[in-house]
């Protein structure tokens, strides 16, 4: 009997990047969870879903019942809105799970320019969270380079690399597995947590890049035919 694969909860799977994953990933067949502060605006995300993946098997639920459902669960939020997200799941994540985290400390998030990048005290949103969430609980710094606006577009091929940060390789590889079961997206490893402050800090540069040609590229490591974990 072959064993179901476990949901993908989303926190913050309303907006345009989480949306975006819950939508290749419902479309590549993982069930998906879009979570959300209100259920009821994740249970209209869900049906959104549907409606451009018939059949897909997606549930809206709050943030915090959503991230108790799997072992990993994947974070896209505004970097304004991370502490108050981390600090209300600190009640319900548990030892063992992973938190897959793509927050930007854009300046963006408080009035500036989203082509500026924020300091934050533990060097990056990613050592942040690692440093918020419960004991036991690990945090992979990916997904930060990728545009919502290709996500969202399933008419679109994706070809394009994603570094995934974390500080125990089996617990990055798994999120890689997860990332590849998006056709056209190659998870690489881009080294310890605190390499999350370099990933970074290539959204703003690509939001720049992609401001001034009208497009919305991604990036790709050249000469690496066959990534190591």
């Amino acid at each position: 009997m072959t064993e179901q694969p476990q949901p993908v909860p989303i926190i913050g799977g309303t907006g345009s990047l989480g949306f975006g994953l819950a939508l290749r990933w419902a479309a590549a067949g993982l069930p998906v969870i879009i979570g959300s502060r209100s259920a009821e605006r994740a249970r209209e995300s869900a049906g959104k879903l549907r409606e451009k993946v018939p059949g897909a098997n997606v549930e809206g639920l709050e943030n915090g019942e959503a991230a108790t459902r799997a072992d990993i669960v994947v974070m896209t939020v505004p970097f304004r809105n991370q502490s108050e997200n981390l600090t209300n799941l600190r009640e319900v994540l548990r030892e063992g799970q992973i938190l897959v985290d793509a927050t930007v400390p854009l300046a963006a998030a408080v009035s500036g320019k989203a082509t500026r990048l924020l300091g934050v005290p533990q060097g990056s949103a990613a050592e942040q969270a690692q440093e918020m969430v419960p004991d036991g609980v690990s945090v992979i710094g990916a997904l930060h380079t990728v545009s919502g606006a290709k996500l969202c577009d399933l008419g679109h091929t994706l070809d394009e690399d994603v570094p995934v940060v974390g500080d125990r390789r089996e617990t990055k590889k798994r999120v890689a597995d997860l990332i590849a079961r998006i056709d056209g997206l190659r998870p690489i490893n881009a080294g310890l947590l605190e390499t999350a402050r370099l990933v970074e800090g290539l959204t703003p540069l690509l939001i720049s890049v992609n401001s001034r040609h009208k497009t919305h590229a991604g990036i790709r490591f050249t000469e690496l035919p066959e990534p190591k974990w």
